[in-house]
């Protein structure tokens, strides 16, 4: 019997939280507004934390805290009051990188769960086994290492601790995430959730003697991206990931729009569904591949998990996208008409890619679009306009409406 693994999805703040477990997250990680190694999103206050909590576990899913900085001397303080209040929300473990902070979970919070992070740098069993001493119940493995050695580490570890992977999103010119290029280039400190991503800049050299001139490493009008890594794309190995005796699944993203979030966990949920019905006859269904097209990514990439490197996306520092998120559906009225949100513009006569609430992507051709005045318009111009559409398929409530990118 196949053992059934845990999908795990970021969320930076509510919207993408919803997103998350609408579309089939088993569990949610998120940071609080200290400790997490992602200051861009809005992240979660006491309030917003304990509400995610609440709608999570009415759901029967988890959130997981990240409390995964390594802290200085001065913020240590702090520590106790946040690992408390963190518990009474009912946050169902925490992601912890630094050992320090670990030992103070186990004193302050001693009902929540601890997850060792990829910072942690873990690539062999015998660290797997020490943290699980220290009281450690998962360990989510550095992304360097190759699946096999990931099913020797599970062959190594007590049966009842996890193994969480990486299996899809951004990927850092890093050890396990550890940086210092963006300190030393910005003063932003990555190791504190603050990373300007300069491994994304573009890069050219002086020569010493030519003052004034640079040069590309490479010949290329378009300069030389020295340190940009592909993303991480693992859909197309769900049955290898089971095999290695991966416990969870997890998408890189807590910096990324409810779109990304919804799109990415809808693939790999009807993936990983698929292949724990299908077992040995499962094959992944088109549709679902091209789903992981439809977002803004960076030439996707294997990582380290097939042997070999991810490499570089030499050519551009950019995202690729091929697709806009151009409305949300708000309300379903009858089968040709629906009441939108418009997020992007779009025309009558548009092919629209429609993400409805079951997960499985259609096409329809926008026929008419009316405002809030009741006036027949051509286009969709204006940001968060509600609008009266109508269309040639129903467009269910709740679903994401697209379009192809010109």
């Amino acid at each position: 019997m196949i053992k059934r693994p845990e999908l795990l999805a970021p969320a930076g703040d509510m919207d993408c939280l919803r997103a998350a477990l609408h579309y089939g997250a088993d569990a949610v990680f998120l940071a609080g507004k200290l400790f997490g190694m992602r200051s861009a999103p809005k992240n979660f206050d006491t309030d917003e934390l304990r509400e995610a909590c609440e709608l999570a576990h009415g759901m029967g899913k988890r959130i997981y805290l990240t409390c995964n900085v390594l802290p200085r001397e001065h913020e240590l303080s702090a520590l106790p009051a946040f690992l408390k209040a963190a518990q009474d929300c009912g946050v169902d473990a925490f992601i912890i990188a630094d050992l320090g902070v670990l030992e103070m979970a186990k004193q302050y919070a001693p009902n929540v769960a601890r997850h060792v992070s990829t910072q942690a740098g873990v690539t062999n069993s015998a660290a797997a086994n020490a943290l699980y001493h220290l009281g450690a119940s998962r360990v989510v493995l550095a992304r360097e290492i190759p699946l096999s050695e990931v099913a020797q580490i599970r062959a190594q570890i007590p049966e009842d601790m996890e193994i969480e992977c990486f299996v899809h999103g951004a990927m850092c010119v890093s050890f396990s995430g550890r940086c210092l290029i963006s300190s030393y280039l910005t003063g932003r400190d990555a190791n504190h959730g603050d990373c300007a991503q300069p491994c994304r800049w573009k890069y050219h050299l002086f020569e010493e003697k030519r003052e004034g001139q640079f040069f590309p490493v490479e010949e290329d009008s378009d300069g030389t991206y020295l340190y940009n890594s592909r993303d991480m794309c693992m859909i197309e190995h769900i049955p290898e990931m089971v095999a290695a005796g991966v416990s969870s699944f997890k998408i890189e993203g807590r910096a990324k729009s409810a779109y990304y979030t919804a799109v990415t966990v809808n693939a790999y949920r009807h993936a990983i569904d698929d292949y724990l019905s299908e077992g040995e006859n499962f094959i992944l269904k088109p549709w679902i591949r091209e789903e992981l097209e439809k977002i803004s990514h960076r030439e996707y990439s294997t990582g380290f998990y097939l042997g070999g490197e991810p490499g570089q996306a030499v050519h551009s520092g950019g995202y690729i996208r091929h697709y806009n998120q151009v409305a949300v559906c708000e309300e379903y009225l009858d089968k040709t008409t629906s009441v939108i949100t418009q997020r992007n513009k779009f025309l009558v006569g548009d092919t629209l890619d429609i993400l409805p609430p079951d997960g499985v992507p259609f096409e329809t051709v926008c026929l008419s679009l009316t405002n809030a005045e009741g006036e027949a318009v051509e286009s969709a111009p204006h940001p968060m306009e509600r609008l009266i559409i109508k269309a040639d398929k129903p467009i269910p409530a709740g679903s994401l409406l697209r379009k192809k990118a010109d």
